[in-house]
């Protein structure tokens, strides 16, 4: 099965980053988010994927193209110009770069890759991680018999959770999941016919198709109670990589 990552936004909320790179290709732990994206999947036995590129979408064709080079140890005859990878540390991936446009919106993403989706296909965002269990979620959309499921989730607190007896702080939870209401967490599975409700590049993914697939009782939600965290702003990329560097990231299932 097919996943499709939405790697083409401009990300302006993390402008120290982005106005050099896309946002997927934003690091955490010396690893672009989209890596961290595609592990998770590729952690379940997921290993086929389409990237949809936009914006300096050259940026992402270049890393997977050296990818081999530059994360294996090599030898190189500099008289005759032949290589040699001496040991292969690489993902199994198959992976389909495809050029979105630089500002077609996410609908329109998804639409330009329909070649490339014939079968019950994936997607999701290209900033955001979590303990999601994918293989759990497949079958939860084919028992549904619907013909989309998304991930929904416990929007991520601002600030740290404090409790009280009187003044004094009886718990104290860094960043914890809001207890009420839910969002689209991304991680999204789909048949085919969806793509029949997204007219053009404009449309915008998360309005009209989702919501015509809601009326129309088409659209299940995946509840996950664990980890999510999306990567929107500079803060959240600083916690992220706090969390990978001290070995504590609840997505690293790999």
């Amino acid at each position: 099965m097919r996943t499709v990552i939405l790697a083409g936004g401009l990300g302006s909320r993390l402008a120290e980053e982005t106005v050099v790179k896309p946002k997927p290709m934003v690091e955490i732990g010396g690893w672009p988010m989209l890596w961290h994206i595609m592990q998770i999947y590729s952690a379940n036995g997921f290993n086929d994927f389409v990237i949809a590129c936009g914006y300096k979408g050259n940026i992402i064709k270049e890393y997977f193209y050296n990818y081999v080079h530059n994360n294996n140890d090599m030898v190189i005859n500099l008289q005759t110009g032949q290589t040699q990878v001496l040991e292969r540390r690489t993902p199994p991936w198959n992976i389909h770069l495809i050029d979105t446009g630089a500002v077609t919106q996410t609908g329109g993403r998804i639409k330009r890759c329909k070649p490339w989706l014939s079968e019950t296909f994936m997607m999701t965002y290209g900033d955001g991680v979590g303990d999601i269990d994918i293989k759990k979620l497949v079958a939860f959309h084919k028992k549904s018999g619907k013909l989309a499921t998304l991930t929904a989730v416990r929007p991520p607190a601002r600030f740290g959770g404090l409790s009280f007896e009187g003044d004094n702080i009886t718990n104290f939870s860094e960043k914890p999941q809001i207890g009420e209401g839910w969002i689209n967490g991304g991680y999204m599975v789909l048949e085919p016919e969806v793509l029949d409700y997204i007219e053009a590049d404009e449309t915008i993914w998360e309005r009209g198709p989702l919501e015509r697939l809601a009326k129309e009782r088409q659209l299940v939600a995946y509840r996950h109670e664990g980890f999510w965290q999306p990567m929107d702003t500079l803060r959240e990329k600083q916690m992220l990589e706090q969390m990978w560097t001290e070995n504590r990231a609840p997505w690293k299932k790999w």
